[in-house]
């Protein structure tokens, strides 16, 4: 018989409450296999078995509460002999002394029970490839649904977004914030003195975020009995999955199939980009001392955000990008506002400009070449960072195999708006299909794909996709762009209203940036609207709501918006349409 004792829990938490049970009395377990969560402050903690056997007795139900040490179940089976005592999970299952002798077998296996993986099957309506946004949200919508669903990641639940992206980023941005508003605290009749970074405990609140979020998500999965399985899967069929882990080869057999793998950071084969001072944004969230000099090379989303993080923290930025333009898909107004904002911060630019090589200086610093408009020119600096985007992940999957058709540029799986690939009862959601990169795109992907399995006929709309830049201040937008509805031949007309006439925004010492929204004429429904400051992230959801439900300029002049606040940057720019703001007279 074996005690399950409660070793360790998450962070540094002595005790927590048991959640969801995924095993009864009686039932035959596997090494591994998760018995019950554990809900604690610092996170959440799954308690499982470290040995093949029957649960025998379990000492505790949902709701009580457990402590490092305590002993909450019996196992009748035997633990295996390994060579690393140390148990990697957050429970450990310890033998008892009277059976301790008898699990030491002079015939025993030593190095073929530490070679040989366990192989089994699982049976399921649903396998889903990739815990990210899209994978994770598909998982719980489907099971929630009724289906069998089994979730296949080979990293940390999550993904890109919670792990490395999103979350993380924000998380530096926020503290960047903080920081400037310190610098500039004066002007709000604050005195301080002495304030500084300290990088460490700036990395080690973002990570304490992280941990807790993909924790949530561990929770959740388990809450709604959603197996987890850890490795990298390989799709054999359309309805058949091979998972290889560290500890076995799980085959799933399975009626639908979801990949969910997302993107990873996109390669480029540029001389030095392999050194010593150059990094990737996944290395940059991990940053703990600050260097005195940065070269972003590319201004999309991703480089303009960290642009206005390292600046904040006091670091000497330039950008490197290779269109005319930073943001280039957005409207030249916007573009051109955010760029005004960020040069009186002290951040440069060099547009229309090719990086060709990155060498170190003999003073142990980088030299950054690059061509602008036909002339090789150079800057030198402490760090480089290459934000030159991200590409699908489809490594590993083995589509050739089974025929998965890929989009014309060979970039990610070909998916229609139902998001189904060519192959029977698969789909594909969220960054791998490389339609819109985003986040929340891969998980109302989820929700289709998963509603087309149950039958219904659903489909993704993508005209009225937010997309946010988390600046200082922060830009979002949503529909169509001015350039897009002209090149498409439609009659339009531009409201506009800045957030310097805004009651609230100037409360805030945040006057910068503009409200913009675009009018079909023919129909009085706004297509796009753009938003440069304050809130933009939060305000451009009303913007999104009508675009999506083809709200028009009256409706939206007829609404009472309340005072003060920077919403009423929207129904000003509105009314801005025709007639003119009320309280900005351009």
């Amino acid at each position: 018989m074996v005690d399950l004792k409660i070793e360790k829990l998450a962070g540094h938490s002595k005790k927590g409450k048991v959640g969801k049970i995924s095993a009864k009395i009686g039932d035959e377990l596997k090494e591994g296999q998760v018995i019950f969560q554990v809900e604690c402050d610092k996170g959440n903690a799954q308690v499982k078995s470290n040995c093949d056997g029957i649960l025998k007795d379990l000492k505790v139900k949902e709701g009580d509460t457990v402590n490092i040490g305590d002993i909450v179940a019996h196992i009748d089976g035997v633990i295996k002999e390994k060579e690393d005592k140390k148990v990697s999970s957050v429970s450990e299952m310890e033998q008892s002394k009277s059976q301790g002798n008898k699990a030491k077998s002079s015939s025993f296996d030593y190095f073929g029970g530490m070679l040989k993986p366990i192989k089994r099957e699982v049976e399921c309506d649903l396998a889903v490839i990739g815990a990210g946004p899209g994978g994770y949200v598909a998982a719980i919508y489907a099971a929630k649904q009724g289906l069998k669903t089994v979730i296949i990641e080979k990293e940390e639940v999550g993904g890109t977004c919670l792990n490395v992206g999103c979350i993380p980023t924000k998380a530096l941005v926020r503290s960047s914030e903080v920081f400037d508003n310190i610098k500039h605290s004066e002007e709000f009749g604050i005195k301080t003195a002495d304030a500084f970074v300290d990088m460490e405990k700036v990395i080690e609140r973002k990570n304490g975020i992280v941990k807790k979020l993909t924790g949530g998500v561990d929770y959740l999965l388990q809450k709604n009995s959603i197996e987890k399985i850890s490795g990298t899967g390989e799709i054999l069929d359309k309805n058949k999955v091979f998972v290889k882990g560290k500890r076995e080869e799980v085959t799933i057999n399975t009626k639908n199939i979801i990949i969910a793998t997302g993107s990873k950071i996109a390669s480029i084969n540029i001389d030095g980009f392999n050194g010593n001072k150059v990094i990737n944004s996944t290395e940059a969230l991990d940053m703990k001392e600050l260097p005195k000099s940065m070269v972003i090379i590319g201004g999309g989303v991703i480089g303009m955000e960290f642009a206005f993080i390292y600046s904040n923290l006091g670091v000497d930025i330039s950008v490197i990008e290779y269109m005319p333009k930073v943001l280039c898909t957005m409207d030249e107004d916007v573009s051109d506002e955010i760029v005004s904002i960020a040069k009186e911060k002290g951040i440069k630019f060099f547009t229309s400009s090719k990086v060709t090589s990155v060498k170190e200086s003999e003073d142990d610093r980088a030299i950054v070449y690059f061509d602008m408009n036909g002339k090789e020119k150079l800057i030198t600096c402490d760090k480089v960072l290459v934000a030159i985007g991200r590409e699908p992940n489809i490594d590993g999957l083995g589509i050739e195999k089974i025929g998965i058709e890929l989009n014309e540029n060979k970039k990610g799986i070909k998916a229609d708006d139902k998001l189904k690939t060519n192959i029977e009862n698969i789909y594909a959601i969220g960054d791998v299909n490389n339609k819109i990169g985003l986040a929340h795109v891969a998980s109302h992907g989820a929700i289709v794909a998963v509603d087309n399995i149950l039958g219904k006929n659903s489909e993704m709309d993508y005209s009225a996709v937010p997309s946010v830049v988390y600046t200082t201040p922060e830009v979002a937008t949503v529909g169509m762009t001015e350039k897009m509805a002209v090149s498409s031949g439609i009659q339009i007309k531009i409201g506009k209203f800045p957030f310097m006439a805004n009651g609230k925004a100037l409360t805030h010492g945040e006057e910068k940036g503009f409200v913009k929204v675009i009018k079909d004429n023919n129909t009085n429904k706004l297509i796009g609207a753009s938003i440069v400051g304050p809130n933009a992230s939060d305000l451009i959801g009303v913007l999104t709501l009508a675009i999506k439900n083809n709200i028009t300029e009256e409706q939206i002049k007829e609404t009472i918006v309340a005072h003060p606040t920077t919403g009423e940057a929207i129904h000003e720019a509105v009314l801005s349409l025709e007639g003119g703001a009320i309280h900005f007279d351009s």
